[in-house]
């Protein structure tokens, strides 16, 4: 096989000439920030996910801190969450003070499952230490069982925020995610990576009046200006509070307006990675192991993670990371394991993790992540395909 004239990467940002003029018309007009685009993106998003309210922030590590607070995550309550997620997962947790604990994985979903989470719980109240919030993680764009755990979660009045990072238009049980059927709050990405973008940015959804009206004031340093909440009446237009001890967690306009441009095409974005997905599962060698998906889940295929059994495998990760990279394909690893980052890792408690999460573990040591992003070409993909069922069947 010939190489090709470009590294193929895992994954790259998709920009129109929609786009930049969008964004052009911004740079044009008389709100650079705090102007009419947010509110129009934060409507449309809220429309397109069949939500109530939408906060848009600045990231969705932003938003995730501010469902937390919202949801009145304080010093010592217990958030769990999947090992396998960005950093974030976690991060917004402990911004509050907060204890993280994890869920172990299902090897075959590569995600949290309800059995998991039941297990985890019935230890949990024997001990008494119940999590006040669960992070659940729509890993690579796959819901994981959203309406049994949900179910259980709020019998134990235990929180749910949906960290949908990956899954901006995916569906579950043929809800739209976002519209918080089976949360409290939904946090999406808009990073360049994700299926649309702002540059950076994300945003949090719900359908609860309190909790969108807290998240909106913390969003902007904690101040009011609608005089019916003042707690002094002052009429002068100038006049605002600060009420609460909140952050610039704000999106600008021109963010706002690039992610209005990507949100027009959002039906064609996930058509072309619906399709890279299914040459992928239909022409991999069998011997790798994909994601056990359901009748219930519709992905949008942010990413496409392979798992290489060792028992039908030859070839590490790692080894074939290295070759496939020779062959000027660029994949990623999805991801380290939250608790093995030096920020999180207790080396005395190494014996207890892989005890605990031996999926997460054997998940992180045994996946990589293929390229998977809108304008992929046939071409490109096939020699991808090409080159790893031939790496994978070298003794």
């Amino acid at each position: 096989m010939q190489l090709p004239k470009k590294i193929i990467n895992y994954s790259k940002q998709n920009i129109f000439k929609s786009d930049i003029d969008s964004v052009s018309s911004v740079l044009r007009s008389n709100f650079l920030t705090q102007g009419p685009k947010v509110e129009k993106f934060e409507k449309k998003i809220s429309e397109f996910c069949k939500s109530k309210f939408a906060v848009a922030c600045n990231s969705a590590t932003s938003a995730l801190h501010l469902a937390c607070l919202a949801l009145g995550l304080k010093k010592d309550d217990i958030v769990w969450t999947n090992p396998i997620s960005f950093v974030a997962s976690a991060n917004c947790a402990v911004y509050c003070g907060a204890k993280v604990d994890y869920i172990d994985i299902d090897i075959k979903k590569f995600n949290i499952t309800f059995d998991n989470f039941n297990k985890k719980l019935l230890e949990a109240k024997k001990k008494k230490k119940l999590p006040k919030i669960l992070i659940l993680v729509d890993y690579a764009g796959f819901p994981c069982d959203l309406d049994k755990i949900y179910k259980v979660a709020r019998q134990n009045k235990i929180f749910i925020i949906q960290d949908s990072s990956h899954s901006f238009g995916a569906r579950f049980k043929n809800n739209t995610v976002g519209n918080c059927k089976y949360s409290d709050i939904t946090v999406f990405s808009f990073h360049p990576v994700k299926i649309i973008t702002t540059g950076e940015g994300g945003i949090a959804t719900t359908n609860n009046l309190v909790l969108y009206d807290k998240m909106m004031k913390l969003r902007t340093h904690g101040i009011v200006r609608n005089y019916r909440e003042f707690k002094k009446k002052n009429k002068m237009n100038w006049y605002y509070e600060q009420q609460l001890l909140g952050f610039n967690y704000r999106m600008s306009d021109i963010e706002a307006s690039l992610g209005l441009s990507q949100l027009k095409r959002i039906k064609t974005n996930l058509r072309c990675r619906k399709k890279i997905a299914q040459n992928y599962i239909k022409k991999l060698d069998n011997k790798i192991t994909l994601i056990a998906s359901s009748k219930d889940i519709e992905s949008s295929y942010h990413l496409f993670p392979i798992y290489l059994d060792k028992l039908k495998i030859k070839l590490n990760r790692d080894k074939l990371y290295k070759r496939l990279l020779k062959k000027r394909i660029k994949c990623q690893v999805h991801y380290i394991p939250i608790f093995l980052q030096p920020f999180f890792f207790k080396k005395k408690n190494i014996k207890k993790y892989k005890k605990m999460f031996p999926n997460s573990i054997d998940y992180y040591n045994s996946t990589l992540s293929l390229p998977m992003y809108y304008g992929l070409t046939s071409i490109d993909q096939n020699y991808v395909i090409e080159t790893i069922n031939k790496l994978v069947n070298e003794k």
